[in-house]
């Protein structure tokens, strides 16, 4: 084996750049240790010492995502952080799933849905499967969606919803209610496929990780319905603030749904028309049950 040990360089340098003030603990006298402690890094993550050390020094280095996650929570790491705190895991050999024996979530469209996306232009619209990855969406969708990250790629994945939702700092700026945009995405994710699915359990073991806690929380949680209709509040950077009735349609032959956004008011409808490019009008304000 390698004596290379970046994961545990990386711990190591992010502990010595965390003050203990930063966590809430005191400073006290006579420390030698730039930054945290081992020891109150080990209490923080709520592993023991002797753990800290033998990942610090390469000698494990399969870490649970659990065990990542309560780390990357203890020494405040952000997004990236967290999404190089996975990678340099993977790639240390924490992550030893493979999903070959159960086909992965279907990235394909029926001929039918294509037709339906496109009689519903310039109406956002976007076709998901169970694990959340955008498989299609509208033109208005694109115009809509794309100032916001949501179908940014990374590597050689589709963009996918809950990892946007949870992961990319412009989902908490776009939603004013982020906690209830979160909490459907769980939802959503529990409902309609096993946990045990393993492609379910690698995106759950990634986010672990990358999210932390607020991931953790959730997905542990008592199960919850998804809700199904309902009016998102939207910081737009282009458009402003935008009032969206939503209808989440199940096809359940594919493992797919489809999420219809309409203006819920004139001004939400203006906003979108805009984006377009199109004459005000081409889009009508309709009703919808309130979830703000």
């Amino acid at each position: 084996m390698s004596d290379i040990n970046p994961l545990g360089v990386f711990l190591r340098t992010r502990r010595e750049a965390v003050t203990p003030a930063a966590v809430g603990l005191p400073e006290g006298p006579r420390r030698r240790t730039p930054g945290l402690r081992r020891a109150e890094l080990a209490t923080l993550a709520g592993v023991s010492v002797e753990y800290l050390i033998r990942l610090e020094q390469g000698r494990d280095r399969n870490p649970s995502p659990q065990v990542l996650g309560a780390l990357g929570d203890a020494l405040l790491l952000k997004a990236p952080e967290r999404i190089l705190l996975y990678r340099l895991a993977k790639e240390s050999g924490a992550d030893k799933l493979l999903c070959t024996a159960v086909p992965p979530p279907a990235l394909t469209v029926r001929p039918t849905v294509r037709v339906l996306l496109d009689r519903l232009e310039p109406t956002p619209a976007v076709l998901v499967n169970w694990l959340g990855d955008i498989v299609a969406h509208t033109h208005g969708y694109e115009r809509f969606a794309r100032p916001l990250g949501v179908l940014d790629r990374t590597e050689d994945r589709p963009p996918n919803l809950v990892r946007w939702v949870f992961t990319d700092d412009r989902a908490r700026a776009v939603f004013p209610g982020w906690g209830r945009v979160a909490d459907e995405q769980i939802a959503y994710l529990r409902n309609e496929v096993p946990r045990h699915d393993p492609h379910v359990k690698a995106l759950a073991d990634e986010l672990t990780v990358t999210a932390g806690a607020e991931f953790t929380d959730r997905i542990d949680a008592v199960p919850a319905m998804p809700v199904r209709s309902g009016i998102d509040l939207v910081e737009h950077p282009e458009a402003g603030r935008l009032r969206l009735s939503f209808e989440s349609l199940a096809l359940p032959d594919d493992g797919q749904r489809l999420v219809v956004h309409l203006p819920a008011d004139e001004a939400t409808a203006r906003a979108l028309d805009t984006l377009n490019g199109r004459t005000p009008g081409a889009l009508r304000a309709v009703g919808g049950r309130n979830r703000l």
